[in-house]
């Protein structure tokens, strides 16, 4: 009986699934061999992955971009069509449809017929000052929503100026497809050359270049993919991790097309329930597959590039106040020591790495400061930070308490709380004695670590030797850990 406990206990799912969660997440990345700490990121990739697709985080994004695609794709169609065909590349545009909805077999030959059918009906120079702007704003309003979705996924909160997303939505809308096509152009050009041609018919030339055109489309949806995670986030996007990202994409492009080929073949019953709508749910789902897909390849590029949000379990990173006040105290240490020593500005993205944790986490601690006007932000593509006063007029008391105050406002404050006398002079109490042993210390000090400073704080709090025991640094300490 016992030795039957015992095996049910080793078995127990929730006893595995923690044993499990420890060996992914309670282990330090840094202290493991290069395969293993490849490995233990590449499942916690998989796993923040799945969770923002559990969430629903995705899967909304993706189904907000069927309906707009719905509504834009044939004006998309019809600028970019009216661009090509100045180009004389126009004849092009049908034969990359039917490859983009090849999984829905014979219904997707059908749609694309009709979608070139809208496209050739639309005449731009017939629509007037009037139609031409509501034709491109209803393309530009596409790549918006894509750029939204994408600065979601990336946990970009601004997004790009006006100016700007007019001159680079319009680049996509007119030099990108030229692009595309002049390269699907020159590829077939180059098969059908006769010195190519003479090589196929020698070994082992011959299966090299069969193997190679098989390898073609991959090539072209991984670039695609890359240039999309590269160009369409407002933020830099490292071309290795756009790379990573369109390479899962593609291959789930693929196996998804397989799949959802075969599904089609044997949806026939969806045909005789509803005739003729059949094809257009059939078509929505493949739009929102795809949408899913590209999303997905973006989700790992983000990972990819930021393994810092690796490091908790949950999407949204929940702050406590102690490593709040961790946090800034450490990242405007560094800041004012790349003030002094004449160093560039910290971004946010170099102070997350060097502190180890989320970036949007460490902008959320240092908006406060911001916002009291300790801190400001350059104008540069990337966020900085420089001292928006002089450290040394600064104490750390006043970086702490800024920080501490921050959420409140006139509707939700202390004023409003009822009155408790002991609690008041409790709270006093621990306001005092912090302004009392931090009152030497100024920012300047905390950044530059002056040994006096530093010595005269020591003696204002006590030392191990006096009987306070040294903070353990154990999970629940943020210092040197993960957030």
């Amino acid at each position: 009986m016992n030795n039957h406990d015992d095996q049910t206990r080793r078995l127990d799912p929730s006893r595995l699934s923690d044993l499990f969660q420890r060996a992914i997440w309670d282990v330090d990345m840094a202290a493991l061999p290069w395969w293993r700490a490849t490995l233990t990121r590449a499942v916690r990739t998989l796993y923040a992955v799945g969770r923002d697709l559990t969430q629903g985080q995705i899967t909304l994004q993706a189904m907000s971009l069927v309906y707009t695609t719905l509504l834009s794709l044939v004006p998309l169609l019809a600028v970019s069509f009216s661009v090509l065909k100045g180009f004389g590349v126009h004849n092009q545009v049908e034969p990359v449809l039917l490859n983009v909805l090849e999984p829905l077999g014979e219904k997707g030959e059908e749609i694309t017929r009709q979608v070139i059918g809208f496209v050739e009906n639309v005449r731009i120079g017939v629509l007037g000052a009037l139609g031409l702007g509501l034709l491109l704003y209803t393309v530009i309003s596409l790549i918006q929503k894509v750029e939204r979705a994408f600065n979601f996924t990336w946990r970009v909160e601004h997004h790009r100026r006006f100016a700007q997303r007019f001159s680079d939505y319009l680049s996509v809308i007119l030099i990108g497809p030229v692009l595309v096509f002049s390269a699907l152009g020159a590829t077939a050009s180059v098969m059908s050359t006769s010195i190519v041609q003479s090589l196929s018919a020698i070994e082992p030339f011959g299966s090299l270049i069969e193997f190679g055109a098989r390898l073609v489309p991959y090539f072209f949806i991984i670039a695609a993919f890359s240039f999309v995670y590269v160009f369409v986030p407002n933020t830099r996007v490292r071309v290795a991790s756009a790379l990573t990202g369109a390479l899962v994409a593609g291959v789930l492009w693929q196996t998804v097309g397989w799949v959802f080929a075969a599904f089609v073949v044997t949806s026939t019953k969806y045909t005789a329930i509803y005739s003729g709508f059949a094809i257009l749910i059939l078509f929505m789902i493949w739009l929102y597959l795809a949408w899913l897909i590209l999303l997905v390849g973006a989700s790992i590029a983000f990972y990819h590039q930021h393994p810092e949000y690796l490091t908790s379990r949950q999407r949204v990173i929940q702050l406590s106040s102690r490593l709040r006040e961790r946090l800034v105290l450490l990242g405007t240490a560094l800041i004012g020591k790349a003030h002094y020593e004449g160093e560039p500005p910290p971004s946010v993205e170099g102070l997350a790495r060097q502190l180890r944790v989320p970036s949007q986490a460490l902008e959320d601690v240092l908006a406060p400061l911001e916002n009291g006007g300790l801190l400001t932000t350059t104008a540069a593509d990337r966020l900085t930070y420089v001292p928006a006063r002089a450290p040394e007029t600064v104490a750390v008391k006043d970086l702490l308490d800024t920080v501490r105050r921050a959420g409140e406002d006139p509707y939700l404050n202390l004023r409003r709380l009822p009155e408790h006398t002991v609690v008041e002079t409790a709270m006093r109490a621990v306001d005092v004695a912090a302004r009392q042993a931090l009152e030497h210390l100024t920012w300047k000090e905390l950044a530059l670590g002056h040994a006096s400073q530093l010595q005269a704080l020591e003696e204002g709090t006590g030392s191990p030797e006096d009987g306070a025991a040294p903070a353990p640094r154990g999970h629940d300490e943020p210092a040197g850990q993960s957030a």
